[in-house]
């Protein structure tokens, strides 16, 4: 609770300071109106995200206080900021409070665009992220697989059943010989979220569609969207895996729970990378679906070729991104690890909480393998 409270004093407080009361002489009614502004605001995001967010579990709650944070985090950056423009304004002999005012004008009207930019560019379809990765173990015959990947596409409390479909719709675009989702499909149940999840189950693949748990499924039901999944025809990865094969090459296609699954509380759901791996010829290349980046250790050990996740959004909201590196091994794109393993990370498809992403778009990757071998 007093991180929580810390965290919000300085969302608030810093802009207010910066932009009411740093040298700005402003008429007092304008001194009242922005402390009441700021004041007022913070209490009733507290609220609202307890209620949108904790067991009441409004939506309509959620959408506001989500959008809250995201108005608040990029007021606070810009804010902060902006106190280049005030040093600037000094060094040119520029007298407060004309030199005040014009900084707190300059954070204000930064952050306005950041926030109609970023938030055009969370509502729209993503857009396709094409890489091409090469595995040295992958059969000839596989040269060219074509591996799309969805990942946080996060249906909650604003209703995207139109974006859903038209994510879909660009997905069956690409050909895909696979499509793969690494989790965090929703915030809710799947009663709450089925219409928006319900264009998942036209996705078409040419030999598979492949789904593992997120963290965020453990929030409602893990094992409920594991068997909502499988309903709409998608191999649920729930600690195994599947087998690939073309023209005489076989890739091994598996899916590990969540790192958080052991916590959730739902029987038998852990990440068993051992289980996940039962059974496979050691000599072939193994994909494994992982929701985390910070499961690319378990992948590291177990000689695994390719991890795909999701998990960061490459940091929605800069400059975010600097904390999810400290609790992440990647933000986004390709890394190797170990002498085999590599890891691809995707910015996500969707987004969570805040409807915004600043300086980090969504994508939905198409990933096309390519072989170490030559065909005989």
């Amino acid at each position: 609770m007093l991180t929580l409270a810390t965290m919000v004093l300085l969302l608030f407080g810093v802009p207010c300071g910066l932009l009411v009361f740093a040298g700005q002489d402003w008429p007092a009614w304008v001194l009242g109106l922005g402390s009441a502004v700021f004041f007022f605001g913070a209490l009733a995001y507290t609220r609202l995200m307890v209620l949108g967010h904790g067991r009441r579990h409004r939506d309509w709650a959620a959408r506001i206080g989500d959008t809250t944070l995201g108005v608040i985090w990029v007021l606070f950056t810009c804010s902060v900021l902006s106190q280049f423009v005030r040093l600037a304004l000094f060094l040119g002999g520029v007298s407060d409070p004309l030199r005040s005012r014009v900084t707190a004008g300059a954070a204000v009207l930064a952050a306005a665009v950041l926030l109609g930019w970023g938030h055009y560019e969370a509502m729209r379809v993503s857009r396709v992220r094409a890489v091409e990765v090469t595995l040295a173990r992958l059969g000839a015959g596989l040269d060219g697989l074509r591996v799309v990947l969805l990942t946080d596409t996060h249906y909650g409390p604003i209703n995207r059943a139109r974006w859903s479909a038209g994510v879909v719709d660009v997905v069956n675009a690409l050909d895909a010989d696979l499509v793969c989702h690494t989790g965090d499909i929703a915030d809710g149940t799947v009663a709450e979220r089925l219409e928006q999840a319900a264009p998942l189950g036209q996705v078409k693949a040419r030999y598979g569609r492949a789904y593992v748990t997120g963290n965020h499924e453990y929030f409602s039901e893990g094992q409920g969207w594991l068997d909502h999944m499988r309903d709409l025809g998608w191999d649920a990865l729930h600690n195994r895996h599947i087998v690939l094969t073309r023209d005489g090459a076989s890739l091994v296609v598996a899916g590990v729970d969540d790192r958080t699954a052991a916590l959730s509380g739902e029987a038998g759901h852990h990440t068993d990378h051992a289980a996940a791996l039962a059974g496979v010829d050691p000599d072939l290349p193994v994909l494994l679906l992982a929701h985390q980046p910070r499961q690319i250790d378990g992948a590291v050990a177990h000689g695994i070729d390719l991890q795909i996740s999701g998990h960061t959004h490459g940091g929605q909201i800069w400059p975010f991104h600097y904390l999810v590196r400290t609790d992440q091994p990647a933000l986004q794109g390709l890394s190797r690890h170990g002498e085999r393993t590599q890891l691809y990370t995707s910015r996500g498809t969707g987004f969570w909480g805040p409807p915004f992403r600043v300086f980090a778009p969504s994508e939905i990757t198409l990933i096309t393998l390519r072989s170490g071998q030559t065909a005989s």
